[in-house]
């Protein structure tokens, strides 16, 4: 009968030491809300610092997804409450301009700001780009202006447009996706605005962009089951398809129309013409 006892304390500890085990494995891992973003520019405060997030590893001239963190140095802690708004400015020689560009959220995490930005030309030695950014800690309300550097993308590809139309307006056309190109029938993404003034760059809404990618190096090659990019009201983007039917150089040849159906910018490729002057490239 001692025995029995005995074998049965055992089951009995071991039962616990595997409920225990089990329950230390099942400990959710708490992940940062930034994981596998790369902070490109941290700017430091008596009481607080700004950190402003990217995934790609600095500003380049186009479409920029960006993330703002603020961090309270006397609680250690982010804030929840800034409510941020922010202004890109390109301080030039003989004059000063904003760009396109997003409000900030933090819709998707409570203490990530979140928005994009569409430089339209790069950093240079006289000619420097700063985001203006107001928000609020405890109570007061803070204004920085951030220098930022902003280059031209790395890889030299054509991703990003600003052109006068047929109809006299100065427009900002940008490459959003996809970011990662297959040979595949693609997600195109691509954001379109207008320049109003210096300071002002409203969305441009209910146009279409036709799309014919070619492949120059391979005969100008086309392929098919494209679709042109449309507006999407919920999302302010212009959404199409991209087929890419194998790897190399492509050049994606765009047409820009109103809503009337006529073309401010940019032709159909012909034997004649070889290429619209309205386009993005893509190599992958």
């Amino acid at each position: 009968m001692k025995t029995l006892k005995y074998i049965f304390a055992i089951l009995i500890l071991s039962i616990s030491f595997v409920s225990c085990s089990d329950d230390d494995n099942d400990t959710p891992v708490e992940v940062s809300p930034v994981e596998g973003l790369n902070k490109i520019y941290e700017f430091s405060e008596a009481d607080h610092s700004v950190e402003i997030y990217s995934e790609k590893t600095g500003l380049e001239v186009g479409y920029n997804e960006v993330s703002i963190r603020i961090k309270d140095m006397a609680s250690n802690k982010y804030v929840t409450n800034a409510a941020p708004t922010w202004m890109p400015m390109m301080h030039m020689e003989t004059m000063s301009h904003s760009a396109p560009h997003t409000m900030l959220s933090n819709s998707e995490e409570s203490t990530v700001y979140k928005g994009y930005i569409v430089f339209q030309m790069a950093s240079n030695g006289t000619e420097y780009w700063e985001v203006m950014l107001n928000y609020n800690l405890n109570g007061q309300a803070i204004e920085e202006a951030m220098a930022v550097s902003v280059a031209q993308p790395a890889d030299g590809l054509n991703k990003t447009q600003v052109f006068t139309g047929s109809d006299n307006t100065r427009y900002i056309l940008a490459y959003v996706n996809p970011k990662d190109p297959k040979v595949a029938i693609n997600d195109l993404q691509a954001v379109l605005y207008k320049m109003e003034t210096m300071m002002s760059f409203p969305v441009v809404e209910n146009f279409k962009i036709t799309v014919d990618p070619r492949m120059p190096g391979m005969g100008n090659h086309t392929s098919p089951n494209n679709q042109d990019l449309i507006y999407n009201a919920a999302t302010k983007i212009y959404n199409g398809k991209l087929s890419l039917t194998m790897t190399g150089y492509w050049k994606i040849n765009l047409k820009l129309m109103n809503e009337s159906g006529e073309v401010l910018k940019g032709e159909d490729v012909t034997e004649l013409n070889p290429e619209s002057s309205l386009y993005f490239e893509i190599e992958f």
